[in-house]
């Protein structure tokens, strides 16, 4: 027998010892499917980034037919939902109590400056402590006075032309947030099922002393790495074909890109994912330690340090160079635009090239912790 058959004997051997070990435990289908099921949902039907509706108080401290305008261009808004009334001393508190975004205050001279061709101050008061959602209140105020004003204007001159701006959103012209945390929640289920589950199942190894045995086999450390990475690398795919369905099918998320572009970014974003898990449970040999550092090293930087949530040119640069070790700030933007936009292989290829390097570090350094050796 060849020397190369009888190495694909060995890997093919270790490869099904694995896969029936990850069968009948229920903790890798546990954290490989129900777990992943569960942070879609979340991600879908529970986190919104969408600021509509956000309920304000309008105080109009005169009723003329100009401030009566001004007052049903706020009701007619799709981002607020209006309290109105004439006396901005009742939504103070609310607004104390969060009951209320924002107080909207039309002044009692607005109608005088106004048609005396100065322009009257509007006041917004808004609750600072949710800076989104403050930036939110004043700029769509803002905005909706504006387009009050440009209307009046063009009411009132309608003999010269006016300029009509006309807005175009590229790729999700709903602005639904749910269309981008969706994608980007695949790559947070991918971490999981790469980094979490292998480092658990090999330290599970390592303290059962099965570990042990299988180093005194004629088996290699790199057949025996490969031979544990390759049933959880399909799974992982696996794992991440369920939740592209359920984006699709359930949440309606538009795919816009390929199926080859799809797998071809899994498939290399799950080399790192695996390749740290291995180094994790190669250095700790300690289920309860594989899994907290696993969340510290992988879940928490794919959470926080993406982009997912957070605008990385927002963090200090500190932080922003730490984000280029992360392998999920290459996968979520990748998903995202394969989803929303299309394939642009330019932009996955060198994704796909770093993901691919910082794999291969991993590996380097897993096989070196892996010596073919007792203790």
């Amino acid at each position: 027998m060849s020397t190369s058959s009888g190495r694909m004997r060995r890997l093919l051997a270790l490869v099904r010892k694995e896969s029936f070990q990850a069968i009948r435990d229920p903790s890798s289908i546990l954290i490989a499917f129900v777990l992943p099921l569960i942070l879609l949902f979340l991600f879908g039907y529970g986190v919104s980034l969408d600021t509509t509706r956000t309920r304000i108080g309008l105080v109009t401290e005169e009723m003329t037919p100009l401030t009566q305008d001004l007052s049903a261009s706020f009701q007619a808004s799709r981002y607020f939902d209006v309290a109105i009334s004439r006396d901005r001393r009742l939504f103070e508190e609310d607004l104390v109590l969060g009951k209320l975004r924002g107080i909207v205050v039309i002044p009692a001279d607005f109608t005088t400056r106004y048609t005396a061709g100065n322009r009257p101050d509007i006041q917004v008061i808004v609750d600072g402590s949710e800076p989104n959602t403050a930036n939110f209140v004043q700029n769509y105020a803002q905005g909706t006075v504006a387009n009050w004003e440009r209307q009046r204007q063009a009411d009132v001159a309608s003999h010269s032309p006016a300029i009509s701006v006309e807005q175009r959103f590229w790729f999700n012209p709903e602005l639904t947030s749910r269309n981008f945390l969706v994608p980007g929640s695949i790559a947070i289920v991918m971490t999981l099922v790469g980094t979490l589950l292998t480092s658990l199942v090999v330290a599970r190894e390592w303290e059962r002393g099965t570990m042990e045995a299988m180093m005194a086999t004629p088996v290699t450390a790199v057949e025996l790495l490969a031979g544990k990475i390759l049933p959880y690398f399909l799974l992982g795919l696996t794992s991440m074909t369920l939740c592209v369905l359920l984006a699709v099918f359930l949440f309606g998320v538009p795919f816009r890109g390929s199926v080859a572009a799809l797998y071809a970014l899994s498939a290399a974003f799950l080399i790192p994912a695996l390749g740290q898990g291995l180094l994790i449970s190669t250095a700790t040999k300690n289920q309860f330690l594989a899994s907290q550092l696993a969340l510290i090293s992988a879940f928490l930087p794919a959470f926080l340090l993406s982009g997912f949530l957070f605008e990385i040119n927002s963090m200090p640069t500190v932080i922003q160079w730490i984000t280029f070790i992360v392998p999920a700030r290459y996968l979520i933007p990748s998903l995202q635009t394969v989803f929303l936009a299309g394939d642009i292989w330019p932009m996955f290829l060198q994704a796909i090239g770093v993901m691919l390097t910082i794999g291969a570090i991993m590996f380097v350094l897993a096989a070196r912790s892996t010596r073919k050796r007792i203790g």
